[in-house]
């Protein structure tokens, strides 16, 4: 008997159907090429579609997608969004040590500690009277009544690799989900031809510092979860070109062979991270139409443009921001935008300026854009970093400047459910510890969970013997923030 045949006659029934549903897959394959082919068929029925673990959600979600403008590097709060009068008082005072006795400091151990008041200006912005920094004309003059600032955040970890992983994951260790993959394996995407979850980075000044990628990583989850980084100079993906002389149908053919052996492997074997790869071998040749369409501005009007401060990829965070609300319309669920070098040591009010000035008019035209077009009402938008800096001041070489701070610092959001032009939570009178509404890092991911329409407690998964959440054993929805 032909080998062929007889690998055949001996399927058992669930290869039987493992095969049938991989012809399934180069039908939708085939469809991208010429969608007339299977015109009536629904994307939410294609194998590699996850749909989310919970559908329907636990709650009426007031958010459909977060874009969060992640800020690297700790922004000075107390020269952005919290003004202490009393601590410009005391400018080049000692530090009363009520407030640093036995506390965790980052550079400044043993050092003598003194009070640095505020680099810049404060005035009151909007109907609502939003206290924001001379720092942010654009912001504070456009979309202050939009706002809901947090002047109360704590976190745990003052060193920036374990900071930024405990701000994305809800722990220092390395190997867990972020938190785009616990959104995306919760909810599923709503985008056919792009990731659910995109990543994009951005850079100014003398020294930003690297980005792991465990910062986007699915951890445990499946790999399908992981945050996906585009680039916006250049091809935004690794190998979205195909070579020269290999036209569509070629690609198809080897797309499809290869679908086939992993399918033939997976039979076998019924490893899911074979399937994943199946499912990501399809969305990346989707991706090889959808992607170069989405990087193409040319089809925005010159004052959209001229809103952001971008005319085409260049790397730019206005670039990014234009590109995250592109994304935003074509369904992407989590979009995370990382601005480096906030780390200001010294120098401060310089440096500060350099950073802002580069994020101020673009933020502004994302919320502004957005609402203009109606998705302000279901997009979260999220403005912070890892941690804030210290009320003590640190280092003089070319201005003086401030050390890593864990105990008090803010962040903002605006759209998705959240109520604008307010200011919850509050620092003590020099900026050092949170003291009333204090937020933590898990009260945070459980109320972005919550707008998605998520209780955080069941947004689980069992991994060695143990169901792991995003939000660890801790968590509450911060609702007084909430519309």
């Amino acid at each position: 008997m032909d080998p062929i045949q007889e690998y055949i006659l001996q399927q058992t029934r669930r290869q039987f159907l493992g095969r049938a549903t991989r012809g399934i897959g180069s039908m939708a394959l085939a469809s991208l090429l010429n969608p007339a082919l299977l015109s009536a068929a629904s994307a939410a029925t294609a194998p590699d579609r996850w749909n989310g673990l919970f559908n329907p959600t636990h709650f009426q979600p007031k958010a459909k997608r977060i874009i969060y403008l992640y800020m690297s590097g700790g922004p000075s709060h107390l020269e952005t969004f919290d003004y202490k009068p009393e601590l410009r008082r005391l400018d080049g005072e000692p530090m009363p040590e009520s407030f640093t006795k036995g506390e965790q400091i980052a550079q400044l151990q043993g050092a003598e500690l003194r009070c640095l008041g505020s680099q810049l200006e404060f005035a009151k912005y909007g109907k609502s009277g939003q206290e924001i920094s001379s720092v942010f004309p654009h912001i504070s003059s456009t979309i202050a009544d939009d706002m809901c600032i947090i002047r109360s955040m704590q976190t745990e970890q003052i060193n920036h690799d374990p900071a930024h992983t405990f701000m994305n994951s809800g722990t220092a260790i390395s190997g867990r989900p972020s938190m785009g993959s616990w959104l995306l394996y919760g909810l599923g995407s709503e985008c056919e031809n792009l990731p659910g979850f995109v990543v994009l980075t951005s850079q100014v000044g003398r020294s930003p510092q690297p980005l792991s990628s465990r910062q986007w990583h699915s951890g445990f989850l499946p790999s399908k979860f992981q945050g996906v980084k585009f680039h916006s100079s250049g091809d935004p993906i690794h190998y979205l070109s195909s070579p020269a002389g290999v036209t569509m149908d070629r690609q198809r053919d080897v797309v499809e062979t290869v679908q086939a052996l992993n399918g033939i492997h997976n039979d076998s074997v019924d490893d899911a991270e074979i399937a994943t790869r199946i499912s990501q071998y399809e969305m990346a040749f989707r991706m090889q139409t959808s992607v170069p369409d989405l990087i193409d501005i040319r089809d925005e009007p010159q004052h959209v443009r001229d809103l952001y401060g971008t005319e085409g990829p260049d790397g730019s965070f206005a670039f990014n921001c234009l590109l995250a609300r592109r994304m935003a319309e074509r369904g992407v669920r989590f979009i995370q935008l990382y601005h480096r070098d906030w780390d200001h040591h010294n120098d401060l009010k310089n440096f500060i300026s350099e950073a802002a000035g580069t994020v101020d008019k673009a933020t502004a035209a994302l919320v502004t854009d957005l609402k203009q077009r109606g998705m302000l009402d279901d997009t979260l938008i999220i403005w912070g970093g890892e941690f804030g800096r210290t009320p003590m001041v640190q280092g003089d070489k070319g201005g003086p400047g401030r050390d890593h701070h864990i105990k008090g610092f803010s962040l903002w959001m605006a759209g998705g459910g959240v109520k604008g032009g307010i200011t919850h939570g509050a620092t003590d009178d020099l900026g050092y510890n949170a003291v009333e509404n204090v937020v933590t890092i898990h009260d945070f991911h459980a109320t972005l969970l919550h707008q998605m329409g998520i209780d955080h407690k069941k947004l689980t998964y069992r991994f060695q013997g143990r169901d792991f959440r995003l939000t660890d054993v801790s968590g509450n929805v911060v609702r007084d923030i909430l519309a």
